[in-house]
């Protein structure tokens, strides 16, 4: 879900970069020392699951796991999500310098808002509960991931618009395995490490 240096006009970049500035600001602010080796794990997560492309024009569809980074750091799943962005546009020149705050705002702010809405229903002993929750932000972290894509693309050129119909018809049966592999990932933790989920 990358988009590549050289597609996006000015504006979309730099209200990109703002947006993803003010995320930033928030996710350090909000962000305590004994959750960063939490961070670090999932940030890594991020970039180990964002690693196989399969190109759509001047985008790409892929694992990501936004959904998952949300719901367990809120806020700063932006931190986490920018540092994997960053390593895989400086070692691998997936997506691009330039694109970074557009890319980390797509990415980021779906899945931080999900889990503010959502996160409350995460319960121990309510498993079917959580597993719908858990499914419905890792569902949804996409989708809303790709529209945010869908809508930069379209602010710089609307000629882009069968690539936009492309991009989220490609991403839906990638967000119904994000919601699987989020749920179970959260049903687990819940068994094993509840304290990182509650």
């Amino acid at each position: 879900m990358h988009i590549s240096e050289g597609v996006l006009s000015p504006p979309v970049l730099i209200t990109g970069a703002a947006l993803t500035g003010v995320g930033l600001v928030l996710g350090l602010k909000t962000l305590k020392a004994e959750k960063i080796p939490e961070v670090a794990v999932l940030s890594s997560t991020f970039f180990v699951a964002s690693l196989i492309h399969i190109p759509i024009g001047p985008s790409s569809a892929h694992l990501v796991l936004n959904g998952l980074v949300g719901l367990l750091l809120g806020w700063s799943a932006f931190p986490a999500i920018f540092l994997g962005l960053l390593l895989q546009a400086l070692i691998f020149q997936f997506g691009g310098l330039t694109t970074l705050g557009v890319n980390t705002f797509a990415m980021a702010f779906p899945p931080v808002v999900l889990s503010y809405i959502l996160r409350r229903f995460l319960k121990k002993d309510k498993y079917s509960l959580t597993f719908t929750v858990s499914f419905l932000v890792g569902f949804l972290s996409i989708i809303f991931s790709a529209i945010l894509i869908g809508i930069a693309l379209y602010f710089t050129e609307k000629s882009f618009t069968p690539v936009i119909i492309t991009l989220l018809g490609a991403h839906f049966p990638i967000a119904i395995v994000e919601g699987f592999i989020t749920s179970f990932i959260m049903l687990y933790l819940l068994k094993v490490k509840p304290e990182v989920v509650l």
